[in-house]
């Protein structure tokens, strides 16, 4: 993995961008986006968990760790 900014990180021919959402309880939820462009064609899906962390850097480990295993897939499921 090779850190792009502070919240993309490439990976392989993606790039995972992990996110954090505060909750009005205090408690924290994760999401990514993973996008990739090849040629004329580009991809992006966005990730929104329901799952509630009680810090943020726990949500965002969770994100990256969704993240990395989304683009290590072969042919990631479609919605």
């Amino acid at each position: 993995m090779n850190q792009i900014s502070q919240t993309a990180i490439s990976m392989g021919k993606y790039v995972v961008s992990p996110t954090t959402h505060p909750t009005d309880c205090g408690r924290f939820r994760a999401s990514f986006s993973v996008h990739r462009s090849e040629g004329n064609g580009s991809y992006c899906r966005v990730f929104r968990f329901d799952k509630v962390f009680a810090s943020r850097e726990a949500a965002r480990l969770f994100a990256v760790t969704q993240g990395w295993l989304q683009s290590c897939m072969p042919h990631p499921p479609m919605c």
